[in-house]
């Protein structure tokens, strides 16, 4: 029997980060950049309005009050995008919206609530300093600035910051591709319903749910027959396109030997069995000439997606070079007791709580009735994770629980 942290050793020794693709802008949200991008011309591009206003040099606006207004006449309008070159004199006004150009000359915009609005000639209430409500050149950034740095996740701000530097394509660290395939003569497609003794497979698509949720592109592919020959004709053509390859099926048995016949040749499952509960019959390795990290999972999908969130998550996380790959861990107390395999590490869902008193995490555990209950997997937002010499732990006792965020 092997321990969890060595299974979990021997995964995370797999992980493989794909190479770097270039990818449209529109394409890189969420993805970690893979080259660092300077800018090679200034953000603004030229001095523009900040406002709607009026371009004037602030020179002309000394001792403008409300007492005393100062008139200026209004000599011409400046629309944004406006690409016709206008010369400010001393003493005169110029229109303009926010985003245009500024005049030669002029080094400010004095806002239209601190004027009369006038259209040909204005009455200034109040002067502006040098720069007032303008966007100079290179304000935000200069050519030769760094605008993403090398290993960069691209989130709204560094997608904005592309665009606007010139970017339409970068160099990104792919997702990695996460195939699911099931295995099983009782296994049928969810939409055909199943008759006596027929199963619908539930597997893939929770799988590829919690691929996609650990950031992963994640694929099924059509249910195969537990039929060596078929099996491996379906991991055949999915090793080359993917970085990770889950089977779920049966381990052991009839059935869980044809299923590892289906891999001869191709490369080393190891099945020693994991101090784990669920989920200590489980398979390991890598296949392929690239040597893809491929598990085999029993097809309950409880079990298969716990199996999931210890080992495949963490994978998916470092070969996207995320620094949290596990679950954030709270202490919590126990709001009914539980019980786990004995010298087994016992995973049991719960739902975490805040005692309003104190301000402490309770937890209620979930599904204690069967590991295989998918239906208590749908109100956890943690799993209570209980040591290998731990069999019991009574109500008020604390525990450590993994902490599953809900998402939005």
């Amino acid at each position: 029997m092997r321990s969890v942290d060595e299974q979990l050793g021997r995964v995370l020794e797999a992980a493989v980060r794909p190479a770097p693709v270039r990818v449209a802008l529109s394409d890189a949200h969420g993805l970690r950049s893979a080259e660092e991008v300077i800018a090679s011309r200034p953000l603004p591009g030229f001095d523009q309005a900040a406002i709607d206003g009026y371009a004037v040099r602030s020179v002309d606006l000394l001792g403008a009050s409300e007492t005393e207004p100062l008139s200026l006449p209004v000599v011409g309008e400046i629309p944004a995008g406006s690409r016709q070159p206008l010369r400010l004199q001393p003493g005169q006004a110029v229109r303009v919206v926010a985003g245009a150009p500024l005049p030669t000359l002029a080094d400010a915009v004095v806002p239209v609530d601190h004027t009369d609005g006038g259209a040909a000639r204005l009455q200034v209430h109040r002067g502006v300093l040098s720069a007032a409500f303008v966007r100079r050149v290179g304000e935000d950034v200069q050519p030769g600035d760094v605008a993403l740095r090398s290993e960069a996740v691209i989130g709204a701000a560094q997608v904005g910051l592309l665009a606007a530097v010139g970017r339409d394509k970068v160099l990104v660290h792919p997702r990695p591709r996460v195939s699911v395939v099931s295995a099983g003569d009782e296994l049928v497609d969810v939409s055909r319903g199943s008759g006596a003794g027929q199963v619908p497979d539930v597997c893939t698509h929770a799988l590829a749910a919690a691929a996609r949720e650990a950031g992963a592109e994640a694929s099924r592919t059509r249910l195969v027959r537990a039929d060596a020959r078929e099996l491996r004709a379906a991991v055949e053509d999915l090793l080359p396109v993917s970085e990770v390859l889950v089977v779920c099926g049966a381990v052991t048995g009839r059935a869980g030997a044809e299923i590892q016949a289906a891999f001869t040749g191709l490369g080393e499952l190891d099945a020693t069995p994991v101090a784990m509960h669920p989920g200590s019959t489980q398979a390991f390795g890598r296949l392929g000439p690239d040597g893809v990290p491929t598990f085999v999972f029993p097809s309950h999908p409880g079990t298969a997606l716990m199996l999931f969130e210890v080992l495949i998550r963490p994978l998916i996380r470092v070969g996207l070079a995320r620094p949290d790959p596990f679950r954030r861990m709270l202490a919590a107390r126990l709001t009914s007791p539980v019980s786990s395999a004995k010298d087994h590490r016992g995973y049991i869902r719960g739902r975490l709580l805040r005692e309003q008193a104190t301000g402490d995490f309770l937890v209620q555990p979930l599904g204690t009735s069967g590991t295989h209950l998918l239906s208590s997997m749908t109100d956890a937002n943690g799993i209570i994770v209980l040591p290998e010499d731990v069999t019991d732990a009574t109500v008020d006792e604390q525990v450590s629980v993994a902490f599953l965020p809900t998402r939005a």
